[in-house]
């Protein structure tokens, strides 16, 4: 069997794999913000009111 390949280190891959995924994550939500006609600052307005309704429920 090959060994196992890391793009980084066996410990930090899976900090790469999330920083990646939650970016990748970010500019999607601000295209399709911005295509719906809004700022940036509104887009990061309904984050934070979102994240708040989370953090509220638990």
């Amino acid at each position: 069997m090959a060994p196992a390949a890391y793009i980084i280190s066996r410990a930090a891959d899976p900090f790469f794999a999330i920083a990646i995924g939650l970016s990748a994550a970010a500019m999607r939500i601000s295209r399709e913000e911005k295509e719906k006609g809004k700022t940036t600052q509104q887009t990061l307005d309904s984050v934070r009111r979102r994240l708040m309704s989370l953090t509220k429920r638990t």
